[in-house]
């Protein structure tokens, strides 16, 4: 029987960064906690574009891209939050 062992890979990384952000945005200020998230986020699509590891659930390009999309959607509104004239409308 053999043994096959699971690649951690960035995982735990992009875990800690989640929960760091979070906790952030939960008890200091909401606006910088959802950039860091969203920082995270596009950080956690470039690993996964990389190989991955346990971040890879579906196809590399699917998950790089939705990873990749919430994370600049994220910082990109966390962003209009904080400074209300970078709003284009």
């Amino acid at each position: 029987m053999s043994m096959t062992r699971e690649r951690w890979g960035p995982y735990p990384l992009v875990l800690v960064g989640a929960v760091l952000a979070v906790t952030f945005g939960v008890l200091l200020d909401p606006e910088w906690g959802g950039f860091s998230l969203g920082a995270v986020m596009a950080l956690g699509a470039v690993f996964r574009l990389a190989g991955g590891g346990l971040l890879a659930v579906r196809a590399k390009a699917t998950d790089t891209l939705t990873l990749g999309a919430f994370g600049v959607a994220l910082m990109a509104g966390s962003l209009v939050l904080e400074y209300p004239e970078l709003m284009p409308l």
